[in-house]
């Protein structure tokens, strides 16, 4: 069995629809530790030390959060920065991460066609993830390509919670296969690559 930790940053958590059902579906799965950063640290002083211990005893870290202007709520950036430092995630004698795996749960408000090359958003939502995949990378971990909700605002988040439900329990029990999430450009509740499936 794999050991994950999913880590949830959403600063207006309750007036959530999406990510708060996938919070609350996540909590039914036993063997994943969930920790919510803006509760845990409301005026973001991060415990570094304790954050690295985390990841230390884990093998697959998912990071929940929506999609704020291309990128993440800002206590997830300073998560990154202070917690993934030199010495521990990169450069001399940064390995600590090698060998596991990341993967990000994002809700995204615009449907899945605003984001294509003739869409409003103009590039696919890959594109602005791209920083996550390289922080992966630089950290020797593996990128699984994340499970994504479009058109968050007005989507019944049921079948999406409960797809990251089977999700986290899939990857806790080892049957998320993880070699075909990382090959693939999103996940969504409905192509979920579990070991005994065919690909879709």
């Amino acid at each position: 069995m794999a050991r994950v930790i999913l880590y949830y940053a959403h600063p207006g958590h309750r007036f959530s629809r999406a990510n708060r059902a996938m919070w609350a579906a996540a909590e039914a799965v036993d063997g994943v530790t969930r920790v919510d950063l803006y509760a845990e640290y409301p005026r973001q002083n991060l415990d570094v030390e304790r954050e690295q211990e985390r990841l230390l005893t884990h093998d697959v870290i998912v990071l929940q959060f929506p999609l704020f202007w291309y990128s993440s709520p800002s206590l997830v950036k300073e998560w990154i920065d202070l917690t993934l430092e030199r010495g521990f995630a990169y450069g001399k004698g940064g390995d600590k991460l090698s060998g596991k795996w990341m993967m990000l749960a994002v809700t995204a408000s615009g449907p899945r066609e605003a984001y294509a090359a003739g869409g409003y958003q103009r590039y696919p939502l890959r594109a602005f993830l791209t920083p996550f995949e390289q922080t992966a990378r630089l950290s020797r971990m593996r990128f699984a390509a994340p499970y994504v909700l479009h058109g968050a605002l007005g989507t019944d988040p049921g079948p999406h919670a409960e797809g990251f439900a089977r999700l986290l329990a899939a990857m806790r029990d080892g049957t998320y296969d993880l070699d075909r999430a990382e090959r693939a450009e999103i996940i969504t509740h409905d192509t979920l690559p579990l070991i005994g499936e065919s690909e879709r």
